[in-house]
């Protein structure tokens, strides 16, 4: 009995091994080394003297800013991927090939989506020179050269990236919806709006939570892609992020005890979204339930 009992354990081991290998272990040295202050002479201190000179600096709290900033475009793709998975639902004609194409974008590559758009989002790119054709010149700018409009010109750039695999989630929940429950609301006199209210939305509210919370951490620690190819952290570092703010650290300036210290806070920030993300799924299991 007891032998039984342990054959999953014994199952389990060799892959729990793995994990702490692969993942378990770069934490704890990420951490050590975030708390090792070098001193003179070659001595190693223990200590937060890492994380107070980051909170210094203020091309942290820009760095955090900005991923603050791209938290603000999740709302808009849950908002946007409801609407257009709801027509796509509706089974229009070709529904299957424009669902195709709002998923087309999300399985290119980054590094060429920023390329492209670079190119294109220039102060003589492609859109400014075809608002100038139809007319609109007065809202020609350097998309990605001003200050103030660069850190917004690659939020636009990942929605549309990321827009499809909130459609193509969101689609492939309504369809697995039983239509009973609409034909039941239909028969209660139901309207449309009623139906995706009370019905639509409370089905979708696990996948919702999931699409927010992988959103949150995609934005927190995923773009520095984004910002390394299309503005570098540019113009005059109004666009960096975290994870850029780690790189220069890490492999510029030589700085990989503050490297660590700002992945740190990179992890720590990740461990609460999921930590809420656990309280709001509890929640969520409720309702849909």
């Amino acid at each position: 009995m007891r032998t039984k009992r342990l054959a999953p354990y014994a199952l389990l081991a060799p892959a729990m091994a793995l994990l702490a290998l692969v993942f378990a272990y770069p934490v704890v040295a990420v951490v050590n080394q975030s708390l090792s202050v070098p001193g003179l002479f070659g001595v190693t201190h223990r200590g937060f003297g890492n994380f107070s000179i980051i909170f210094k600096d203020p091309l942290f709290w820009s760095s955090l800013e900005n991923n603050l900033k791209l938290f603000l475009t999740i709302p808009f793709m849950v908002i946007v991927g409801l609407l257009i998975a709801s027509l796509l639902y509706s089974r229009t004609s070709g529904w299957r090939i424009y669902r195709s194409l709002a998923f087309l974008p999300y399985v290119l590559a980054v590094p060429v989506i920023g390329v492209v758009f670079s190119y294109m989002l220039e102060k003589d790119g492609v859109l400014n020179e075809a608002l100038s054709s139809v007319g609109l010149g007065f809202l020609r700018h350097d998309w990605l050269g001003n200050p103030s409009l660069a850190i917004w010109s690659v939020a636009a750039v990942i929605v549309w990236q990321q827009l499809g695999f909130a459609i193509v989630l969101f689609l492939s929940r309504m369809i697995a919806i039983d239509e009973s429950l609409y034909d039941a609301a239909k028969v209660d006199g139901a309207n449309s709006f009623q139906r995706f209210l009370y019905i639509t939305l409370p089905q979708l509210a696990r996948v919702i939570e999931f699409f927010v919370a992988i959103s949150f951490i995609n934005m927190l620690s995923w773009v520095f892609s984004y910002i390394y190819v299309m503005t570098g952290g540019g113009p005059v570092q109004k666009t960096y992020v975290l994870e850029l703010y780690v790189y220069e650290d890490a492999f510029r300036n030589g700085l990989s005890n503050l490297a660590s210290a700002a992945s740190v806070v990179i992890l720590t920030v990740a461990t609460i979204v999921l930590a809420f993300q656990a309280v709001v799924r509890t929640r969520v299991d409720r309702i849909a339930v």
